[in-house]
């Protein structure tokens, strides 16, 4: 049985389990019915906090088992609040969760689960089993029926018809189980449309996010300036004024004397040469001259050719870029390009730019860790982005925690509010995609189309 097989039967089971924790669903559900039933009575007061616990739990069951198995990662709503004390008064408990917003969107979510999650995924389950029934059953039992005998749409009365009735099963079941996998992701969209939490929720998270990433620009960039101000005072200031005080030595050799003066004055333009070089290598680590001057595709193509690996560039972009864009996207590819060539022992690098230009597309909050996998995006009204990524047959095992260079490449992106994925698993292949989000200044022209 081959890798697709392998992955229909796995896709398949989880189907049947999605399909019997659906009755877990209704269950929870009607429990949470009952107890805001009987709040005008009071009982409802105490049951509603438990019940709601109990649905949560389920909620957030189905979230981890859809990123999981779909990588389709749904941000859960805020915890629902917990209790400070055993003695706090069960209305109040029960007002904190009639008023919270993520729990009306569990509640709906149990109410419509059963009737349409629940009915997705039981259309590969009953392929399947209609198939086993007619490849497994009917060769063995139709002589014992009469002449009203049918499997689907074929009258099983003799062995040719019960030959064709087992290729039809066989085939209701080849059919379940390459579907299987489609189903679970149609149910992954199905969830997450569902499960996903509240909008303002979303946006409080955005802009808790947000003031997180302005502080940490602030510090990178008063880094970012130590940095400079050091490699000037180290560099070029420092050769600066080791020439002026060789030409006051020269001036001073001028009438006593020449062939000294002359040497210094060799000496000075040497000084004046390196001090030259140490701007340019300053000017450079801020904003190389082919990236101003050509745009990204080509400082990457640059990048690459300046690389002893095998590097295959592959530019899919409308034409140049907003400057701060190819700007952190070079120096993210770089740094992707660095740790490839010193830790992964890859031979070839492969690299893709593409300018992706959607509708809409509702990005929501994932941190997703496995194999170091890191992937953090949030809502964008336009969906217009650039997306890079950088994949070597290199050894694997990267991870984003440990490594310095990619954190900082993480949080010049997150300026953006872009994102950086790392997938990295044990063996190989290494994985790193960057996403920058593009504004769209109107519904058909993006912000980040240029005019080259």
């Amino acid at each position: 049985m081959g890798a697709t097989g392998i992955s229909g039967l796995r896709a398949l089971v989880r189907c049947q389990l999605l399909g019997l924790v659906a009755l877990a669903v209704i269950a929870v559900g009607g429990l949470v019915i009952g107890a805001l039933l009987l709040l005008p009575i009071g009982v409802g007061f105490r049951l509603l906090p438990p019940a709601a616990g109990a649905l949560r739990g389920l909620s957030d069951r189905y979230r981890s088992w859809t990123a999981r198995w779909t990588g389709t990662a749904i941000s859960p709503p805020d915890p629902l609040a917990p209790d400070r004390s055993a003695s706090q008064r069960p209305r109040r408990r029960a007002a904190a969760v009639l008023g919270d917003e993520g729990f009306w969107h569990d509640l709906r979510w149990a109410w419509l689960e059963p009737w349409f999650g629940g009915l997705l995924v039981a259309v590969p389950l009953a392929l399947v089993e209609y198939g086993a029934f007619g490849a497994l059953v009917q060769p063995f039992i139709w002589r014992l029926l009469d002449d009203g005998n049918w499997y689907a749409f074929i009258p099983v009365r003799s062995t040719p018809t019960m030959l064709a009735a087992l290729a039809l099963g066989l085939a209701f079941v080849a059919a379940g189980v390459r579907l299987a996998p489609a189903v679970l992701g149609l149910h992954a969209r199905w969830s997450r449309r569902l499960l996903s939490a509240p909008r303002s929720t979303e946006l409080a998270r955005r802009v808790e996010r947000l003031t997180d990433i302005r502080d940490e620009s602030l510090d990178a960039q008063a880094t970012e300036l130590r940095r400079i101000e050091r490699d000037l005072h180290d560099g070029a200031q420092a050769r600066l004024v080791a020439l002026g005080m060789t030409l006051d030595e020269a001036t001073r050799l001028l009438d006593v004397d020449l062939d000294a003066a002359r040497q210094l004055l060799l000496d000075v333009r040497e000084t004046s040469a390196r001090a030259l070089q140490d701007l340019r290598d300053l000017v450079h680590g801020i904003q190389p001259p082919v990236l101003a001057d050509r745009g990204l595709g080509d400082a990457v193509r640059s990048l690459a050719l300046d690389s002893f690996l095998d590097v295959h560039v592959e530019v899919r972009l409308p034409g140049r870029l907003p400057a701060a864009v190819e700007s952190a996207a070079y120096f993210a590819i770089s740094e992707a390009l660095a740790n490839a060539a010193k830790h992964s022992g890859a031979q070839e690098v492969r690299i893709t730019l593409a300018h992706e230009d959607l509708a809409h597309e509702d990005l929501t909050h994932e941190d997703l860790t496995h194999g170091g996998l890191t992937h953090e995006c949030l809502t964008h009204a336009d969906g217009a982005r650039l997306r890079v990524t950088v994949t070597d047959d290199g050894r694997g095992g990267a991870d984003l925690a440990r490594g310095t260079g990619l954190r900082g490449v993480q949080r010049r992106l997150g300026t953006f509010d872009g994102s950086l994925a790392l997938h990295s698993p044990l063996g190989g292949p290494t994985t790193v995609t960057l996403e920058i989000p593009c504004a769209s200044s109107s519904p058909k022209t993006s912000s980040c189309s240029g005019t080259g």
